[in-house]
């Protein structure tokens, strides 16, 4: 009897434990191992939405962080407002034997505003946890519950959300009532949808994804969305902030921004207005015109991202803009908009993805939460101009490297369009330098050096153009890398035409930048613009190659050499060409001048992966070439 008993008892241990999850590292199968740094050994994301105003979310998480490029896989960061309440969270931590080390509340997390450095005011914070863990491996095991009061947005689903990134098991629930329709988008995806009912009658749309290896990071790749795995949901009809809507398509959301959050909005005193006309009375070219008043709007605002509410999406009134004198990029592409408004100049709003890295929308699913910025369009008959409202000191007509070559969704009262912005092409990314140096017989170097930057490049000075004096010369001294540099005078002139230029002029000395030995001086023959970077080896390359952004650097350096000397050795002259990229350097000698001219130019682009090493090939040729010497002799 009592062997019956026992067996019973260990019976029901045995069912118990085997309810109870298992975090043991072992346990994870070794075909998930390869180039992971984490792996998600359960995810589980639940998204119902009970009416227009009333959505919840449901998220459990366990992920294993393998070694410290995982940490930040392991970073919980939930952010929340008035419109989204964090209902509870709470979490265990693992180690390696999944054996509980310690456990966390609501309590344990750090509570920040959303601040970005330069805000007036934003209701948007932060609640954030990492697990002060070093000894590899560990799992995290979280879950939490958020209340949203809008149908408007919901977060895309990526069950491998990075590089490096392994999945045991993943899901995604997403629930509504009957009457409530959703588009949505599958991408990269392994497994298709399962549409249903649950037990409420709620229709629901279930995505589930088993043993997702890792996807190794390399360097030169596409963006992420070519290869990573993700669903994007996106309602028909919906509610925000009280702001009632629906669109299925790009123009319907066009036409939705425009008539329910930007219509209303434009209208500036009488006073702004007669100003506005009498500043451009003379001017007839419309785009000249334009530039006045781009002109007048930058001396008079500044700044202040605003996060509050609706204001995340509606703009504050032109009249406000016009009396307060600062806004956010909505509010002052919306005050500009007014203002060309009282002369009879038209232009679009229009919301992008903004950041070095270009990212567009996709054309064939709608949705706001593919965009994070605003510029003004001006459709002028074939030469359409875009502009940047939140800058003081931007040219008009300028983008930069912000939000250049990428698709916009311009919001108009016919509805929206999605345009292109202009692409700065490899030539016109242009920097260029001249320099002429003395070189005496102690090795000590002395002369002035000329750069232009056009392009993307026009803005590479900026930051030091709006420093002191002694910062920057400090900053200087760092972008050259001339040993024993002395900045004598420095000079930047900015051109703030169509075609932008920063030209930066330095007058300079550098003791001992050559190193005199038994009668010879050597010196680096490229003073001013040499590169370190290689990309690191890839063996078995998955994805294409993408150049982001392509430039050209051109150098060319006079040196007049010490009475009595010659050259003794010199580097040999390089000339690459490839698909993607060009690099030459060559020295000439004319009398008691050498002459050394550099010309780099990357195109952008993608190109297959098999290029990939000769990719490498040519920065380690740039990278040598840099680092090549001339040594000078005395006599014949």
């Amino acid at each position: 009897m009592k062997n019956c008993l026992l067996l019973l008892f260990l019976s029901i241990i045995s069912i118990v434990a085997s309810a109870q999850e298992n975090y043991d590292v072992s346990l994870i199968s070794k075909d998930l191992l390869p180039y992971a740094s984490a792996v998600v050994r359960n995810n589980e994301v639940s998204v119902e939405v009970k009416d227009y105003d009333n959505t919840l979310y449901h998220i459990k998480t366990a992920v294993t962080i393998l070694n410290k490029n995982g940490n930040n896989i392991a970073d919980i960061v939930v952010w929340h407002n008035k419109s989204r309440v964090i209902k509870s969270i709470k979490g265990i931590v693992y180690n390696q034997f999944g054996k509980q080390v310690n456990k966390f509340s609501e309590s344990d997390f750090e509570d920040v505003n959303a601040q970005d450095g330069f805000s007036l005011f934003q209701d948007l914070k932060v609640k954030h946890y990492n697990p002060a863990v070093t000894d590899y491996p560990y799992t995290i095991v979280y879950e939490y519950e958020v209340k949203s009061k809008q149908s408007l947005n919901f977060s895309d689903w990526e069950p491998n959300s990075t590089t490096g990134q392994a999945v045991e098991k993943s899901s995604y629930t997403f629930s509504c009532k009957p009457d409530f329709n959703i588009r949505y988008k599958e991408i990269n995806m392994p497994a298709k949808v399962v549409i249903g009912t649950n037990k409420d009658g709620y229709k629901t749309y279930t995505w589930q994804v088993n043993n997702l290896k890792a996807i190794k990071d390399e360097p030169y790749s596409p963006n992420e969305d070519k290869y990573l795995s993700s669903v994007k949901i996106a309602p028909e009809k919906f509610s925000y902030e009280g702001i009632t809507g629906s669109f299925n398509n790009w123009k319907e959301m066009g036409k939705w921004i425009y008539d329910k959050l930007l219509a209303s909005r434009l209208q500036v005193p009488g006073a702004t207005a007669s100003y506005m006309k009498q500043l451009t009375d003379s001017i007839t070219n419309p785009k000249l015109k334009a530039k006045k008043i781009y002109e007048y709007m930058q001396g008079k605002t500044h700044y202040i991202s605003v996060q509050v509410g609706i204001g995340g999406y509606q703009p504050f009134l032109a009249a406000d803009v016009d009396q307060q004198n600062y806004g956010d990029c909505k509010a002052l592409v919306n005050y500009t908009q007014a203002l060309f408004k009282t002369v009879n100049i038209d232009s679009y709003y229009c919301i992008v993805e903004a950041g070095s890295r270009k990212q567009s929308p996709l054309n064939d699913f709608a949705s706001m939460n593919q965009f994070d910025h605003v510029i003004l369009c001006l459709p002028f008959k074939n030469d359409t101009t875009f502009l940047e409202c939140t800058s003081q000191k931007i040219p008009f007509g300028f983008l930069s490297d912000f939000t250049d070559d990428r698709t916009v969704l311009a919001c108009t009262p016919e509805g929206g369009k999605l345009l292109h912005t202009p692409k700065y092409t490899a030539s016109n990314n242009l920097q260029q330098r001249k320099a002429t140096f003395v070189l005496d017989t102690q090795g000590n170097l002395s002369g002035q050096m000329q750069t232009i930057f056009k392009g993307t490049q026009y803005d590479n000075r900026e930051g030091i153009i709006e420093e002191a004096p002694k910062e920057r010369i400090k900053n200087l001294q760092k972008e050259y890398a001339i040993n024993n540099m002395d900045i004598e005078k420095v000079d930047f002139k900015q051109d703030k035409s169509l075609h932008p230029i920063t030209t930066e002029t330095i007058k300079l000395s550098a003791g001992e930048y050559g190193s005199v030995n038994d009668g010879k001086i050597t010196f680096l023959a490229n003073a001013t613009n040499r590169s370190h970077n290689v990309p690191r080896e890839i063996r078995n390359r998955r994805h294409e190659v993408y150049i982001n952004r392509g430039y050209t650097d051109e150098d060319e350096i006079v040196y007049t050499l010490p009475a009595g000397y010659h050259i003794d050795l010199r580097p040999t002259d390089v000339s690459i060409n490839k698909p993607f990229g060009k690099f030459s350097a060559t020295i000439m000698v004319k009398g008691n001048e050498l002459v050394y001219k550099r010309h780099v130019q990357l195109i952008d682009g993608t190109y297959s992966k098999d290029i990939y090493q000769n990719l490498i090939d040519f920065f380690q040729a740039i990278v040598e070439s840099d680092d090549n010497n001339v040594t000078l002799a005395k006599g014949n």
